[in-house]
């Protein structure tokens, strides 16, 4: 029995990862609005149990697993989390100035 319930556990993330990575590669064209709509998702959804972490203390890589794990926790729906997701990339993404 708790194999079964593993084994759905880890076919229900691989599906989810996969759905939140080929909607990124459909939705290639850049939203403006999606940093604003994502740090207000953070606020009203993360922000009851966590601090906002600094900006180089995980890669783009880590917040997508991060993401991924949050969004079946919380039950967040996909697109609320894609939007959490740039505005938490987003300070990893900075262009450095010379």
């Amino acid at each position: 029995m708790k194999n079964m319930k593993y084994i759905m556990a880890t076919a229900l993330l691989t599906f989810i990862s996969g759905g939140i990575s080929a909607h990124a590669a459909e939705t290639d064209k850049e939203d403006p609005m999606q940093f604003a709509r994502g740090a207000k998702a953070w606020g009203q959804n993360c922000e009851r149990c966590h601090n906002l972490r600094g900006p180089k203390e995980f890669s783009d890589s880590d917040w997508d697993t991060i993401i991924t794990h949050m969004r079946v926790r919380a039950n967040l729906p996909g697109n609320v989390a894609r939007d959490i997701g740039v505005f938490l990339k987003a300070s990893n993404n900075e262009k450095v100035k010379e």
